[in-house]
């Protein structure tokens, strides 16, 4: 899955760190989790099981970066009658194109042809009777991927998502925002659905919180115009938002747009997550002879996530840190990067002057970091370069191209989050 060991900077850990990072990469494929629960025509739940047979016809809809692989796996156990692909550019996924319409769109911002498979999305939809069956496969993505904004322009929709990227917000904060300026996330694409069906999701959001998943297209909503707009009030957005997206906000706020829908009408299921990845980690480093502890659950600015992997990995009796997560960063500079390739630069001038060496890799799972070609970065303290000007332009990139550690998996079509490791080992 790691394409490039052969031009990064190698020890004996740094070759291990690659086979525990390409043991979480392989370990996370979505179709080795969906198999408990799609077989011949049947949907198997844990108390019961769902025959498909019974409906008129069965359709599928796929949204986010595994959508292809998801929809590649499925499709050999279940007779669709067709559905809707929504994949990002540069995915092509191997799929029989008389049943399926297969959108490429963009991300991490919308373009047009994410407004295109939102309207279609919904057209899709109004016209599935009462008799049919939808299934739908959901990851991370699809709040890009897919878009269908309520009033307001795509270029303005374009604005808001690169305001809040750069904002520091969390996913869900983020997603708060974005599900209330849409006609279809927050459940609002199924709440006028006529048939039955069922979400399967590969979860990106730290906590599992599903209607943060792709914007939580598929279930209900607990957040409020009102959450919104106390989120753009924390990070000091009200002036650089669009004034049709602030008109929106407000609208909602005062109680003339009807609120996201509050109960669920399908049934939603999370099949794959970062802690799933995580556990095959550790497995795999305690097989290669590290005594290993797990940081699972990782958020927050990377100020203090860098304060809290280098502790551990300084104090703790492991030598092996195994961590996954989404860290935020606030991006004041002009440079190139990516919240994994910054953490490792960070850690990398805290720990360069302790009395181990420590050898420190992450990466993101979907196989792109920042606004790079590259998943993430590996480097070792055995080095001795000045990373703070770099990191003070957020171009933690341009140091690791100079001196080495760039990691390249290309696009993996699957996202899990963020995933790393640290290794402790004497002077």
């Amino acid at each position: 899955m790691i394409k490039n060991p052969s031009k990064l900077p190698l020890n004996r850990n740094s070759r291990t760190i690659l086979r525990i990072l390409n043991e979480g990469l392989e370990s996370s494929i979505p179709s080795a989790y969906l198999k408990k629960y799609i077989l011949k025509n049947k949907i198997q739940l844990s108390l019961s099981q769902i025959d498909l047979k019974k409906y008129n016809h069965v359709f599928l809809i796929a949204i986010g970066k595994s959508a292809g692989t998801m929809t590649e796996y499925v499709s050999k156990k279940i007779d669709f009658k067709n559905g809707i692909v929504v994949v990002p550019n540069g995915v092509t996924p191997k799929l029989n194109k008389s049943v399926f319409e297969i959108i490429n769109a963009g991300h991490p911002l919308p373009n047009q042809n994410s407004f295109t498979a939102g309207r279609k999305l919904v057209s899709f939809l109004d016209g599935i009777a009462k008799n049919d069956f939808v299934v739908f496969l959901i990851s991370g993505g699809g709040s890009a991927l897919s878009v269908y904004p309520d009033s307001i322009s795509l270029s303005d929709k374009i604005l808001v998502n690169k305001k809040l990227i750069r904002s520091g917000a969390n996913v869900n904060e983020i997603a708060c925002i974005r599900k209330h300026l849409s006609l279809i996330k927050g459940g609002r694409l199924i709440q006028n659905m006529n048939s039955s069906g069922i979400s399967f999701l590969v979860s990106d959001v730290i906590g599992d919180d599903i209607g943060s998943i792709s914007s939580g297209i598929t279930t209900y909503d607990k957040s409020t115009f009102d959450d919104a707009l106390k989120i753009i009030k924390k990070f000091s957005l009200e002036h650089k938002f669009p004034k049709s997206a602030l008109s929106i906000l407000k609208s909602g706020s005062y109680g003339k747009i009807l609120e996201t829908p509050k109960k669920s009408k399908i049934k939603n299921i999370i099949i794959l997550n970062n802690s799933a990845c995580l556990s095959k980690m550790k497995d795999k480093s305690r097989q290669l002879g590290y005594k290993t502890s797990v940081i699972p659950n990782i958020v927050g600015h990377l100020d203090q996530v860098t304060k809290m992997i280098t502790s551990v990995a300084v104090n703790s009796k492991s030598n092996c840190i195994v961590f996954g997560g989404e860290p935020t960063v606030n991006v004041t500079g002009s440079g190139k990067g990516g919240r994994n390739q910054e953490l490792v630069l960070r850690l990398y001038e805290k720990l360069k002057h302790s009395k181990h060496h420590f050898t420190i890799a992450s990466i993101g799972t979907d196989g792109i970091d920042g606004n790079t070609k590259f998943a993430g970065s590996i480097f070792s303290t055995e080095y001795d370069y000045d990373g703070k000007p770099y990191l003070k332009n957020n171009d933690s990139s341009s140091f690791f191209k100079k001196f080495g550690g760039l990691i390249k998996t290309g696009i993996t079509q699957n996202n899990v989050n963020d995933i790393g490791v640290v290794v402790r080992h004497t002077l």
